[in-house]
């Protein structure tokens, strides 16, 4: 038997007003008390939404175009099979950023490479049929300056990657093979993981956070740096060795109707994690992650508070979200530059009903040694079912471990409307502020939510109101 909350809890979340409105309960159904008074007057106009800020965001990300021009790899000397193509497709690349931009063609079949390094205006594009298979030999992948769980350092490159690029692409129909497997040795980065974190907390210059050959930090699987006009479109991308796709301090980005596959990979395999980004859209992706599906970042600790930049007006629109092993729609952990300004709607979570495919419908993970303000995150027409744990959960209490000072992170303006929850395995909506840095607003509204198994559960929050 699931237990009602008491008036107290009502009242302390801000759920029971004098006009008899109920908090939803642990089935999640909303109700609304009969008092016979006389009608109200008519209601004002409706104040400001958030949303309104939407099609202005929409308005000024526009993907990348590209000279219609084609330089097939197979032109530079590519051989399908095990031959290893990673000259010619620096030779392509090369080319075609010579010729003013254009495409950069794989044709069908199976080509091996170690990274590839895109160059401005150039898209590569890859047809139906293809596969690009990442070499497994390390040394494939030079030192670049990049950023492992927030932290900047010199690491392996990602597999694909770009520094300080205007217009680049990565689009078609074929596949990218990160063979991620083969880096599962390299575990969490141990000792090396280790010594970065206390790197990043005693601000060591960044130079000489070196890494790469002879070290465990595995890298990114697509990494544009720095760069300007991003687009992302139509691949499927499948074990890669770290994070899938990662853009880092960049802008106007477009990520649609990817398809990523990521378990089985190399570990922390999110699917698309835009850190410290401004203008991004992601659209039509599906997601079946070994780790957070989408998951919104901007450094971490100390490190993310001395680069101090934040991710913003970020819109999550028509995504189906198949399996994960924590979070759909995610914010954090790696948050202290802030985020605000983020949207996601009209979106399917565990569309399939299958038990244990995804844990959180939101995740909103940060901690008191994050710092950062994450202000403005809003959900609007998203289903959900049989959820593992809670259905929306926001902690404050995530990562308050390791070395570095206390810094207490800032979280408020959370709402979710028109969201649909059929079954969590714990809560329907779990909030743990912090004692000395309480959530602030909270709000959901028009949204049912049934076979909860515990109800609600919140603390160290102030404004929550579920109608």
């Amino acid at each position: 038997m699931v237990t009602q909350p008491s008036r107290r809890d009502l009242l302390r979340i801000g759920g029971l007003t004098a006009g008899g409105a109920l908090l939803a309960g642990a089935t999640g159904t909303a109700a609304l008390a009969a008092t016979g008074a006389p009608a109200a007057a008519p209601p004002a106009a409706a104040p400001p939404s958030a949303w309104d800020e939407v099609p202005a965001i929409l308005d000024r990300i526009k993907p990348p175009t590209f000279p219609a021009k084609d330089f097939p790899i197979t032109d530079y000397g590519a051989k399908s099979g095990s031959s290893d193509s990673t000259a010619a497709f620096a030779k392509a690349i090369a080319a075609c950023a010579a010729a003013g931009g254009g495409r950069v063609t794989v044709p069908s079949g199976t080509w091996s490479t170690g990274a590839i390094e895109l160059l401005d205006n150039v898209n590569l594009n890859l047809a139906s049929g293809a596969t690009i298979k990442f070499s497994t030999d390390t040394k494939k992948y030079p030192t670049v300056l990049t950023r492992w769980q927030g932290i900047e350092c010199f690491n392996f490159s990602p597999l694909v990657h770009a520094e300080g690029r205007t217009n680049v692409a990565v689009t078609g129909s074929g596949t990218l093979d990160g063979q991620g497997d083969s880096w599962k040795p390299f575990g969490g980065g141990g000792s090396d993981w280790t010594n970065l974190q206390k790197q990043g907390a005693n601000k060591t210059p960044v130079d000489q956070r070196r890494y790469g050959q002879g070290h465990k930090l595995r890298p990114a699987m697509v990494e544009f740096r720095n760069c300007t006009n991003i687009l992302i479109e139509d691949i499927t991308v499948v074990k890669p060795p770290m994070w899938a796709v990662h853009p880092v301090l960049s802008s106007n980005i477009t990520v649609r109707n990817v398809k990523l596959s990521t378990r089985g990979g190399g570990g922390n395999n999110d699917g698309v994690d835009p850190e410290c980004c401004n203008d991004v859209h992601i659209v039509g992706c599906t997601f079946d992650t070994g780790d957070d599906c989408i998951a919104i970042k901007s450094g971490r600790d100390v490190d993310g508070v001395r680069v101090n930049v934040p991710s913003q007006n970020i819109v999550i629109e028509d995504c189906t979200f198949v399996f994960s092993n924590r979070g759909a729609i995610c914010v954090g952990s790696e948050c202290s530059g802030g985020a605000n300004h983020v949207f996601a709607r009209n979106c399917k979570v565990n569309p399939a009903n299958k038990s244990g495919q995804l844990w959180y419908l939101l995740f909103v993970k940060t901690g008191n040694k994050r710092g950062g303000t994450l202000d403005g995150i809003h959900l609007q027409n998203i289903t959900a079912n049989k959820l593992t744990k809670s259905a929306l959960y926001v902690t404050m209490t995530y990562g308050n471990s390791g070395p570095g000072p206390t810094m207490n992170p800032t979280v408020q303006n959370i709402d979710a409307d028109g969201i649909t929850v059929n079954g969590a395995g714990t809560y329907g909506v779990e909030i743990a502020g912090l004692a000395a840095s309480h959530l602030k607003h909270f709000h959901v509204t028009n949204s049912t939510f049934k076979n909860i198994a515990k109800g609600n559960k919140i603390s160290n929050a102030d404004d929550v109101t579920l109608k």
